[in-house]
């Protein structure tokens, strides 16, 4: 439970929040000893930040659209074992990846080359992805960033309208722990404290996100970086199928801690508007869901007979 803060103390805490223009924080990190620029705020960090195309969102599953476009993605060298360089950056756990694991296909106007991968998580296993699915908010979300195969670097990339492709994972809690993650979950004990960085044993992309014959499902929206300065220049993809991990697995990530020696929890933006935009499904989706309603319209006919 959070301590209750005197209404005085607290408009004081909101006048003196510092506006300097890479000054931002996550909502969790906000204090009246630490004043920054919380999400509410992050336009006073980056003016991109107030735009109309702004992510994460809610999907909300029975407004979404289906495109027959959106057909699976080919991925390339994503089974390539690679050993990078894991870092705490004072917001995040990120990875950097080689450029020659490539996505195309899924109705992506291009090759997308991945540059690197990050997470964003609640506190200790708790809710803490930033996009949600019908208002589901899951315990964390993976993002693999790529850009355009043309590009050299992420922020020329930036400069197109769809110059970047993220791929977004969400995790569900499991009994067992996930051994495919170990080498990232025995790398974070190293790097707890804000720039500290260490080398990731040999890892694939292939072994952090579920098969490919699972990754027919997913949704598509056009949106932004979810961190300053919010550039909107992303093609987004969520992944319908979960990734599991254990609690304890997901406890580890709330041992990171902030620059100010804080715990690194609540890593998340809050859901934005979508000001219009429309949410596209492939058509795995909706065979999934039409599978869910022939179940249950089985079982209540199967109901009905037995009681007659």
């Amino acid at each position: 439970m959070q301590p209750l803060i005197v209404p005085a103390l607290l408009a004081s805490c909101l006048w003196t929040l510092c506006t300097g223009a890479g000054d931002w924080c996550y909502q969790s990190q906000f204090t009246c000893d630490h004043q920054c620029n919380a999400p509410e705020k992050w336009n006073h960090a980056n003016s991109n930040c107030a735009g109309k195309l702004q992510s994460p969102i809610n999907v909300v599953t029975r407004k979404t659209l289906k495109d027959d476009r959106l057909i699976p993605f080919q991925f390339s060298n994503y089974e390539q074992i690679f050993r990078g360089t894991i870092k705490n950056n004072g917001h995040s756990v990120q990875v950097g990846v080689p450029h020659i694991s490539t996505i195309s296909g899924g109705d992506l106007p291009t090759i997308y080359k991945a540059v690197q991968f990050h997470l964003h998580w609640g506190h200790n296993g708790g809710p803490g992805s930033e996009h949600t699915i019908d208002g589901e908010q899951y315990p964390m979300e993976l993002h693999i960033v790529h850009m355009k195969h043309q590009y050299t670097d992420l922020t020329t990339a930036l400069s197109d309208p769809e110059g970047v492709a993220v791929l977004g994972f969400f995790y569900e809690r499991s009994k067992s722990g996930n051994r495919k993650y170990d080498p990232v979950i025995n790398a974070l004990r190293s790097i707890t404290t804000t720039n500290g960085n260490t080398s990731l044993s040999s890892i694939s992309l292939t072994q952090l996100i579920p098969s490919e014959q699972n990754l027919t499902s997913y949704y598509r929206y056009k949106g932004s970086l979810t961190t300053p300065g919010c550039t909107e220049a992303v093609i987004w993809t969520l992944f319908e199928t979960p990734i599991p991990l254990s609690m304890d697995q997901l406890r580890v990530f709330s041992e990171l801690k902030f620059h100010d020696g804080k715990p690194m929890v609540g890593t998340f933006r809050p859901v934005q508007p979508l000001n219009g935009r429309k949410v596209f499904r492939s058509g795995s989706v909706v065979t999934l869901a039409s599978s869910a309603l022939l179940i249950a319209a089985m079982a209540t006919a199967l109901g009905l007979s037995r009681s007659n």
